[in-house]
């Protein structure tokens, strides 16, 4: 807390009455003036009753040297919360559509356009880059990261949000950001830098203020037949440019917003998100990326929850293993390891086999051999399970 230098701390007075009475006061003014319509004031003003303020607890990061905390905002009750909602709804697609090119959403996405690209384009001396934004939420500034907001919605070519006019967005996202107040150990704080790690509207502030950083790395991606995604504060690099000129690239990179300083990782392998890569000797690798602190716990199959619940957990996994797994032996390597997982947590052997054999019933292919892996893994990879399920 001490280090990002994002909270102020208040003391031992509740500013929660006074949050309440400010928010309903702003969205009045709005509807007075027409800007909201009396619908959508009724939906987001703020029951004196019901209203809690934000508490803080701090969630380890397990899989990060040293085990730093991230600090989460338990907000639900928060009186922005509702107009945090309704921005995130209403800004959500306006950013996906225009970050198609630039964002991937999961592992087999990246998969795919990793394999695409490698294709045509992967060679013995290409670099795989992998980058991380330090404290992306409490680092971006909260002016900052209202006028990303605002640049978003003018590169959309939108007037109107929702019957809402487009400066009006702006207000709302100023509002909620800058009147984020938070209780923890006995003493009360407002947050000054960033965004609440725990509020919706603060994903799409950070999307929208990394989308207007990255466009040089995206522009240069383009122009030198690289690969580039970003999945929130990862960034994710495949090009054929020398590594030292790629080291290069990222120190220029880290200068081009003061709030951004990015770590970075370049050479022939990368985990990224779930996925670990290999470029070895110009063929791509694909495995099952598991971070060093994975502990082997699963939902008890003793457990209370319904039975289809627990018959996913293996069958998820086994799909995950297809579509992640480049080699037959990186699959059955990953079999083994979710088999012994789910037999520590007493899930029966047959139970397990039978749910390995429903993912390939369902996918509709054989039981994968080292002569046909190839060929199955490809309709995992490129066919949807949606088109699948209306028979199952």
């Amino acid at each position: 807390m001490q280090r990002t230098k994002a909270y102020e701390r208040l003391g031992c007075t509740n500013p929660l009455e006074s949050l309440v009475e400010k928010t309903n006061d702003f969205l009045y003014g709005l509807w007075c003036n027409k800007h909201t319509n009396q619908k959508q004031y009724e939906r987001l003003k703020v029951k004196k009753e019901q209203a809690e303020l934000a508490h803080l607890h701090l969630l380890p990061k397990a899989h990060k040297p040293n085990t730093s905390l991230r600090p989460i905002m338990a907000g639900m009750k928060s009186p922005t919360i509702n107009i945090s909602k309704w921005l995130d709804n209403l800004l959500r697609s306006i950013f996906d559509r225009l970050a198609i090119d630039t964002t991937v959403l999961n592992g087999v996405e990246l998969l795919k356009k990793i394999e695409r690209w490698s294709a045509n384009n992967l060679i013995m001396t290409t670099s795989l880059v992998t980058m991380n934004v330090t404290d992306l939420y409490t680092m971006i500034p909260q002016e900052g990261g209202v006028t990303a907001i605002k640049r978003l919605i003018e590169a959309s070519g939108q007037k109107q949000i929702d019957g809402v006019k487009k400066e009006i967005i702006p207000a709302l996202t100023r509002f909620v950001i800058t009147n984020n107040y938070f209780y923890f150990d006995g003493i009360y704080y407002k947050q000054i830098r960033g965004g609440a790690m725990g509020s919706p509207l603060t994903l799409i502030i950070a999307n929208a203020y990394m989308y207007f950083v990255e466009r040089p790395i995206a522009k240069w991606a383009s122009r030198t037949a690289s690969l580039y995604f970003r999945y929130i504060d990862d960034l994710f690099i495949m090009s054929n440019i020398h590594a030292d000129v790629l080291k290069g690239l990222v120190r220029f990179w880290n200068r081009l917003d003061i709030n951004i300083e990015l770590s970075e990782s370049i050479g022939a392998s990368a985990k990224y998100l779930d996925v670990k890569l290999e470029n070895r000797g110009g063929q791509l690798v694909s495995d099952v990326f598991h971070n060093p602190s994975h502990e082997p716990y699963f939902l008890p199959f003793s457990s209370i929850h319904a039975e289809h619940i627990k018959k996913n957990i293996p069958f998820v996994a086994i799909m995950r293993a297809m579509r992640y797994c480049s080699s037959y032996e990186a699959f059955k390597h990953e079999e083994i390891h979710i088999c012994v997982e789910l037999l520590l947590n007493k899930y029966p052997m047959d139970f397990i086999l039978k749910q390995i054999e429903r993912v390939f019933q369902t996918f509709q292919c054989e039981i994968p051999t080292k002569g046909n892996f190839s060929n199955i893994r490809k309709i995992f990879l490129f066919k949807g399970l949606l088109q699948l399920t209306k028979r199952f």
